[in-house]
C-alpha cells in the first residue's frame, strides 16, 4: 500500500501539501535556530542548555598580561654551540621549565618560572633576569 505523499506524487500541483506549506521554510518552522524562544522551546532547553547569556568574567585588554614564553627544552635546542642566550632581544620574555637541560646554559631573560631557574642551576648554569620596560612610578600632578 502507498504511503498518502506517494499517491500525490505527480498527480497535483502541491504534491499533497496544500498551496502554501512548501513555500520557503514554512514547513520547518522557520530557518535555522528561527523560534528557539517560540515553537521549538523544548529543543533548546533539551539540547543547548547554557546556549545564551554570559559566562564568566572578560577583562579589558590593557589590563592582560600575555607572556610570548618558551620552554627550558626549547632553549636548549635554540642556543646551537653557543652556551649564553639572551632571549629579551629575541622577543622571549618568559622562561618556563618543561622539558630537560643537558648542559650548563647561562639564559637572560625578563621573567622565569622557579622550576625553570631550578634545572638550569642544577646543569651549572645560570638565569639573568633583565629588567624590561621600565614604567617607573606613578607622579601624581
Amino acid at each position: 500500500m502507498p504511503s498518502r505523499t506517494n499517491r500525490f506524487r505527480g498527480r497535483s500541483r502541491y504534491h499533497g501539501r496544500g498551496k502554501k506549506a512548501g513555500r520557503g521554510a514554512g514547513k520547518r518552522g522557520g530557518r535555522g535556530n528561527a523560534g528557539m524562544n517560540k515553537h521549538r522551546l523544548l529543543t533548546r532547553l533539551k539540547f543547548m542548555p547554557g546556549h545564551w547569556g554570559m559566562h564568566g568574567f572578560n577583562r579589558d585588554p590593557s589590563l592582560r598580561t600575555v607572556h610570548n614564553s618558551i620552554n627550558v627544552s626549547e632553549v636548549d635546542m635554540l642556543m646551537g654551540d653557543e652556551d649564553t642566550i639572551d632571549l629579551t632581544s629575541k622577543g622571549i620574555d618568559k622562561l618556563l621549565g618543561s622539558g630537560r637541560v643537558h648542559r650548563s646554559i647561562h639564559v637572560t631573560v625578563e621573567h622565569a618560572s622557579s622550576r625553570a631557574i631550578e634545572k638550569i642551576e642544577s646543569a651549572g648554569g645560570s638565569v639573568t633576569i633583565s629588567e624590561g620596560e621600565d614604567w617607573g612610578e606613578w607622579e601624581e600632578e
